[in-house]
């Protein structure tokens, strides 16, 4: 299984999650978008423990199950695909969210979010970790 974790689901591992843990390490392979290590950068500059939680992401990295995941032609590709299936539904997301939606699916990966939006994207295989 492989499994690409959007930023709620990195801080609640982060937070001792057990459903999220048990899905990483289920996994073979986990994902973490350069989006998403956006996000969460953004987050540390705006808290008091930015050192620690940079080391922390660092050290997530490191590990050889994972992998940060730059946006290359497919994934622009496939963000082009659903931002126009999206409006043509009349059911606008916010943008950050497309494009990790469209790393999990360039990678054939599970998307382990609690945002309830990503049902709106076809083809999306998408995990809702607060549900279970």
């Amino acid at each position: 299984m492989r499994v690409l974790l959007d930023t709620n689901a990195y801080s609640a591992l982060r937070r001792g999650d057990q459903v999220v843990a048990d899905y990483v390490r289920r996994s073979e392979e986990v994902l973490l978008s350069s989006i998403v290590a956006g996000e969460l950068l953004f987050g540390f500059r705006n808290g008091s423990r930015y050192e620690e939680n940079v080391r922390a992401l660092q050290d997530f990295l490191a590990f050889p199950n994972v992998r940060l995941l730059p946006v290359m032609w497919e994934a622009a590709d496939i963000f082009g695909k659903i931002s126009a299936a999206l409006r043509r539904k009349g059911r606008p997301i916010p943008t950050n969210d497309i494009w990790i939606a469209a790393h999990a699916m360039e990678h054939a990966a599970d998307l382990l979010s609690a945002d309830p939006h990503f049902a709106y994207i076809d083809g999306l295989s998408w995990i809702d970790f607060s549900a279970l």
